[in-house]
């Protein structure tokens, strides 16, 4: 008897594949692994049986036929509740939302299902992707397996926190600010933000349209690139103009030599103000394990950084502001009753409608757009964005991918971070990636000695070559596991095991 936390993604698909048990039987599974650890967890806006087991028929009922089964083929799968799914309600984890029905499925979320994914439902959220910690969710926190009184990370704390409980085996996130990577070094998973245009948009509510890119949760490199690998299939999406076709393979070139490249270390980062000694010493480690494995560390320096965060929060901001303008109360979204006029209609049912970091973002959005403020704040902050990605081109002259931490502290807890401008901050060393659209990944090094909670490294690649990061990122995992003698695919302890018996 195994339980589904125990089995990668890849384990998961060959087994079925292989009749050693059915997709219905690891729908189930993992059904009753969201019921029993949920409500603790409290991952999941909209949990979806039907769906889950509707396409694990499917599977079954193609593995009868004799047809050969697709990559993911029983793979349980949670999707970040701004992606369409029919079937499903998309809300945004906002009151605006709260009724809306998908209407389409997004292009990243049919991908999945085609590779074949059994969607288990629509992970929280921080509300319109506007947090760091899941806290502004408009219906309930989700919580931190690993500790129950600390924060996921966040936008996409759910995305994270379902793989990291054991609840299913791959989920997609939405990356503007480091809204995967930062979340899955404080659960201790995976996460990866493909460089900008790989993965298409198209279905999926936008925050920040120049800076939104949807990516995978998995508990192994290995995992995740296989996700990589079915979100790509079928090359550039008509309906995402920013779409690009993207490498053949992202998992055949797992096991790569990385001898005798290099790998980029920026000082100012490893000596940054509110930088944990713990998460510093597991980018060290990182360091140490790709060096043992053939790589020279270089130093390499990124001047404009200091400029990310002021940009990413003029830049951000401004297109929130223009892309959450169409929930105006009156052609879909909640609409306040009893209004005398359509103004005061929109007027109310936004007030209503949005919570208090979402109007505070579109508030701070519509000032710096507007008469005699847009030049000296939003087109300083388009200068300052050239500069950062010249200053990444520069680093890989010297260095094949750069290494960082992808939180300066691991997760906190609820309320500590009040103040919304110390939030913001937690996102310092993500931030940049978006705004150059690099690739970058989180992953996890076990956990620190003296919190207890999971520790991270990010790597960081060149522009569209998320393959060569996907490489280095299972250098370091295979390091890390040679190093400690620790095994892959963990869930936090509290909730291994629990649930989800698989025969």
């Amino acid at each position: 008897m195994a339980f589904i936390d125990e089995l990668t993604a890849a384990q998961i698909a060959a087994g079925v594949a292989a009749g050693d048990f059915s997709a219905t039987e690891v729908a189930r599974a993992a059904l009753d692994a969201v019921e029993a650890r949920d409500g603790a967890v409290q991952a999941f806006l909209q949990v979806t049986p039907e769906l889950t087991l509707e396409a694990a028929a499917r599977v079954d009922a193609a593995r009868a036929a004799g047809e050969v089964l697709p990559p993911l083929a029983g793979v349980p799968l949670a999707v970040k509740d701004n992606m369409n799914l029919v079937g499903t309600r998309t809300t945004c984890a906002s009151r605006m939302l709260e009724t809306y029905e998908s209407p389409f499925t997004a292009t990243c979320v049919q991908r999945m299902l085609d590779a074949g994914c059994l969607p288990v439902g629509k992970a929280n959220m921080d509300e319109f992707a506007f947090g760091s910690s899941t806290e502004s969710s408009a219906f309930f926190r989700t919580n931190n397996p690993w500790d129950l009184e600390r924060v996921p990370g966040g936008s996409s704390g759910g995305s994270a926190a379902a793989v990291a409980a054991g609840e299913v085996t791959l989920s997609l996130g939405s990356d503007t600010g480091g809204s995967i990577r930062q979340p899955a070094a404080l659960c201790g998973v995976v996460g990866m933000k493909p460089t900008y245009g790989t993965v298409s948009r198209y279905g999926v509510v936008a925050f920040g349209s120049s800076l939104d890119q949807v990516g995978p949760f998995g508990r192994t490199v290995e995992d995740v690139a296989r996700a990589m690998d079915a979100l790509c299939a079928g090359g550039r999406d008509e309906r995402d103009s920013t779409s690009v076709d993207c490498a053949d393979s992202f998992a055949a070139g797992l096991e790569g030599d990385i001898a005798g490249k290099r790998v980029g270390i920026i000082p100012s980062f490893m000596n940054a103000p509110g930088l944990t000694s713990e998460v510093k010493e597991a980018v060290e480690l990182a360091a140490h394990v790709l060096q043992d494995q053939g790589a020279e560390l270089v130093e390499v320096e990124l001047p404009h950084l200091d400029a990310a965060i002021a940009a990413y929060y003029v830049i951000g901001p401004a297109e929130a502001f223009s892309n959450l303008a169409r929930f105006d109360g009156v052609r879909y979204g909640y609409q306040e009753p009893g209004c005398p006029n359509l103004a005061m209609q929109t007027a109310r049912s936004r007030a209503k409608g949005f919570g208090a970091e979402a109007k505070r973002r579109q508030m701070l959005g519509a000032y710096l757009l507007s008469s005699g403020v847009y030049d000296k704040y939003y087109y300083a902050a388009q200068k300052a964005r050239t500069l950062i990605v010249n200053d990444y081109e520069r680093a890989y002259e010297a260095a094949d991918v750069l290494l960082m931490p992808a939180s300066p502290t691991t997760a906190f807890k609820f309320g500590e971070l009040s103040d919304p401008t110390q939030m913001y901050l937690s996102d310092l060393f993500t931030i940049s990636i978006n705004i150059a659209g690099n690739g970058g990944i989180t992953v996890p090094l076990g956990v620190g000695s003296a919190s207890g909670m999971p520790v991270a490294a990010q790597l960081v690649g060149k522009a569209f070559d998320d393959r060569n990061l996907l490489t280095f990122a299972r250098a370091v995992e295979r390091g890390f596991e040679a190093t400690t003698g620790a095994a892959g695919c963990r869930v936090a302890p509290d909730f291994a095991g629990k649930g989800g018996e698989l025969a």
